[in-house]
């Protein structure tokens, strides 16, 4: 949800381009919106690019027509034009711009059809100044209302709205726009424009038998209505494409379930097992490096200031890459051939209904999928979702899925020592536990849950330059923020460990965490150990245990105790990083403090009811 920033050099100008978050609407329901419209109000951009597509040309219009109301310097791109064609659609591209008073580009995002001649009116209009549309009109008893209220705005101090034209303040009061209520009611002696709203809504509202915000989108869609009625001309093809006929098969009620477990189980094979395979060799051959840099810095160093530039900053460095490389850019580019192929908004119908029962719906299934391969596309994936409430509740269960890294965990103490059978109840109780705390999360969240609203494209081939650009993009933001945090982290755990401090600390909690959990005092270290990275609670457990036969050293109950701890309690660092970028400070403390918190109680109830059980 963030804004992509870039530049071009075009016939001796460098223009700078910011690609604003993906919306079909200016209104207030959604952050996309609000940093699109805030930012085209705030900034004053030379030209505001509205791309539009062709095969949808009603619904795509409807952004188009409230950008002219905020009287943006507009120009439009109709992209997709190759598409709109096989579908029988035609759009008269004058006509169009003789309706709407803008300038419309024909272009084809995919093959770069149509870029050049846009950039060429950039330019253009840039030289000549600013594009201008004409702002639609409705019908009379609406225009009288906004005309009215525009009135008793030129007569009030706007503070903050002063950057929004006042027709489009009129129409958003009339929309009860929950943001432009809220920055008018902060300015003083605004009562008689509140009246004025009042009054012209109960006005027009009579006339019309619908609310006002009804009754502005209906004015809206009419006049698309119009103008599409005199641009576009339709053929209807002699058979269904190929498109919807996949379309109809992946949202059949049976099939859909079947194509969709089907993908699923495909990303894990293709992630889970290849990027475990991938991590291993990289781990192999880093390690090796790691050996060598150790051997040449112990000839010139101090041994603790080796320690801490190896197990510490280097480790640090390498555990980041190891993650990145095998885990989080292969889902990028899943995830990103997924989207540009149309098929996740099917996936998020399918799941809409489980959704709705944890106060989400059906596109956090897209960050959960994410989640067990690795926690932090998950959570960085949770920008899809439209509110910050959403985002939250899905962050925060996003941190409860068991990634790859505690699967390794799972497998090497329950699977190998008590069985897979021991392995799948772990799973089921964390499956369990995400749909108890997101039921909770959604009773005691503010604000409330919104429906499903999503576009369902049309399949269509997936671009490479696509995919790898979207996947870079997404891989860089890890890079550059979390990556850096990992070495840190990993460094002042080392600089613990030299200092003693670790040891100390296994020593001060053994009491605590024998009575609490049940577990030996050394079991501390593997699970401070496993906040940089959850397998190294595995590795770390087998060091100070001494041997890799946790038999010897565990008993079954501590091995479960063990186990549910590690796949419950804080996220590793790289998570933290993630969640402290997606959701400031203060959410993510809350998160992390809720994740210590169930894996506490959950691991507590655990030993005690098999000690109950007489399971030992």
């Amino acid at each position: 949800m963030e804004k992509a920033e870039g530049k071009l050099y075009y016939s001796g100008y460098e223009i700078y381009v910011v690609d604003l978050p993906g919306i079909y609407s200016l209104s207030a329901l959604s952050i996309e919106e609000l940093i699109a419209r805030d930012y085209i109000a705030s900034e004053k951009p030379d030209i505001v690019i509205d791309v539009v597509d062709a095969s949808a040309l009603e619904r795509n219009l409807y952004l188009t027509v409230q950008l002219l109301e905020l009287e943006a310097p507009l120009l439009i791109a109709l992209n997709q034009v190759d598409f709109a064609a096989k579908r029988g659609i035609r759009i008269d591209v004058e006509a169009l711009e003789r309706e709407l008073g803008v300038k419309v580009v024909p272009t084809i995002a995919t093959t770069g059809y149509g870029v050049d001649e846009l950039v060429k009116a950039v330019v253009s209009f840039y030289e000549e100044g600013k594009p201008s549309g004409r702002a639609p009109r409705y019908g009379r008893e609406v225009e009288e209302a906004i005309e009215a209220i525009e009135k008793e705005l030129s007569n009030v101090t706007l503070g903050e709205l002063e950057r929004f034209p006042k027709r489009w303040i009129a129409i958003k009061l009339l929309e009860r726009d929950s943001e432009v209520w809220e920055l008018l009611s902060k300015q003083p002696s605004c009562d008689a424009v509140f009246e004025a709203v009042a009054k012209w809504s109960q006005k027009i509202e009579s006339m019309h038998g619908e609310r006002a915000p009804a009754i502005i989108a209906a004015e809206r869609y009419g006049f698309i209505t119009r103008v599409v009625e005199r641009v576009q001309t339709i053929t209807t093809p002699a058979k269904p494409s190929l498109s919807e006929a996949v379309d109809e098969l992946t949202t059949h009620p049976v099939a859909g379930y079947l194509i969709l477990a089907c993908v699923v189980a495909g990303i894990f094979a293709a992630v889970f097992e290849g990027g475990s395979a991938l991590s291993a060799f990289l781990e192999s051959v880093l390690s090796g490096w790691l050996l060598a840099a150790r051997q040449w810095l112990l000839s010139i160093l101090p041994a603790w200031a080796v320690d801490v530039l190896i197990d510490g900053v280097l480790t640090g460095f390498v555990a980041g890459l190891v993650l990145v490389i095998p885990y989080v850019l292969p889902f990028y580019v899943i995830l990103a051939l997924l989207e540009d192929s149309g098929y996740l908004p099917r996936a998020a119908f399918l799941v809409d209904n489980l959704m709705h029962k944890m106060g989400l719906h059906g596109k956090a299934f897209i960050p959960l999928m994410l989640g067990f391969g690795c926690n932090v596309p998950a959570v960085m994936g949770c920008r899809i979702m439209e509110t910050e409430r959403e985002r939250f509740i899905a962050g925060l269960l996003a941190t409860f899925v068991p990634c790859a890294a505690r699967t390794v965990v799972i497998l090497g103490v329950v699977g190998r020592f008590l069985g897979l059978g021991w392995a799948l109840a772990l799973y089921l109780i964390d499956i369990l536990v995400v749909i108890a705390v997101g039921r909770l999360a959604h009773r005691v969240a503010p604000g409330e849950p919104m429906g499903l609203i999503m576009e369902m494209p049309p399949y269509r081939k997936p671009s490479p330059s696509v995919v790898l650009r979207q996947s870079w993009l997404r891989t860089k933001d890890f890079l550059y923020i979390a990556l850096p945090i990992i070495v840190l982290g990993s460094s002042f755990l080392e600089v613990l460990k030299v200092a003693g401090v670790i040891d100390q600390a296994s020593q001060a909690f053994a009491p605590a965490m024998s009575a609490i959990l049940g577990l030996p005092g050394f079991a501390v270290v593997p699970l401070v150990f496993g906040v940089l990275r959850k397998e190294l609670a595995l590795v770390m457990l087998v060091e100070v245990a001494g041997t890799t036969n946790l038999s010897l050293v565990f008993t079954p109950s501590q091995m479960v105790v063990f186990s549910l701890v590690t796949m419950l309690y804080v996220p590793c660092i790289a998570t933290v990083a993630a969640l402290f970028k997606e959701f400031g400070v203060g959410k993510a403390a809350l998160i992390t403090a809720t994740n210590l918190l169930v894996a506490t109680a959950l691991g507590a109830s655990s030993f005690r009811l098999m000690e109950l059980l007489g399971f030992s």
